[in-house]
């Protein structure tokens, strides 16, 4: 993404979440399923890194790092104002020593110059590449800042095939409100991305009804990648 579109793509989020931001979270529990059920399936390791790409309000991240009182936590977002209301939320539940933001572009993430660290255990992205233009070009970035032996998680909507059509069509009007947008060829990107690498894995869940769609994108351990050649 050009730093012209990087520009304008912030200016719209700053402008959708300026005072959304305040309501966030009472309000997205309702219809962000699964995120939870992500942060459970993260599992780094003690001392671990992880990472956030898009990560709003760091709702998540105060809930990932509580559960994993040893790893490290970090999070960037394109949006000052999110990161605003992140950095409160952080700093009240006492874990600002623990989890550090930055804000950042999800196409173009260097670990070193935003965090100071080559790479991360952990990567996930919670309900961002539906926001995101250039989501392919951010898988990409996630799966290159991803430690051999590490894992990547997704999980945002799915096309909602085992649901009433009404639904569905009530779900992308609401969504399109804030510029969001369900990718049905999700699938199609990341199997893409990974085929692109030769040390990669995926597994793919669809979950409640096909509401929402869940990634597991696993990188081989070095010693396990140089044993295969």
């Amino acid at each position: 993404m050009s730093p012209t579109a990087s520009d304008s793509h912030a200016a719209l989020m700053d402008g959708v979440y300026r005072w959304q931001r305040h309501i966030y979270d009472a309000t997205r529990k309702f219809y962000l399923l699964g995120r939870d059920r992500l942060i459970g399936d993260l599992q780094p390791d003690p001392h671990g890194t992880v990472l956030e790409i898009g990560c709003g309000t760091g709702r998540n991240l105060v809930l990932a790092a509580r559960r994993y009182p040893d790893a490290r936590f970090y999070g960037l977002d394109i949006s000052t104002e999110m990161l605003v209301t992140a950095r409160r939320k952080i700093a009240k539940a006492g874990l600002a020593e623990r989890i550090t933001l930055a804000e950042a572009d999800a196409t173009a993430v260097d670990p070193r110059t935003l965090f100071g660290v080559d790479g991360f255990d952990r990567v996930f992205f919670s309900y961002t590449l539906s926001m995101v233009p250039q989501w392919e070009t951010a898988l990409d970035q996630a799966m290159e800042v991803l430690s051999r032996g590490g894992t990547l998680h997704v999980v945002d909507f799915g096309q909602q095939r085992e649901m009433p059509r009404a639904i569905h069509a009530v779900l992308k009007k609401w969504l399109a409100l804030f510029h969001v947008e369900a990718r049905a060829n999700l699938g199609d990107g990341i199997a893409a991305a990974a085929g692109r690498r030769s040390d990669v894995t995926v597994e793919f869940t669809s979950r409640y009804y096909d509401y929402c769609w869940a990634f597991r994108i696993a990188r081989a351990p070095a010693h396990a990648q140089s044993h295969s050649r």
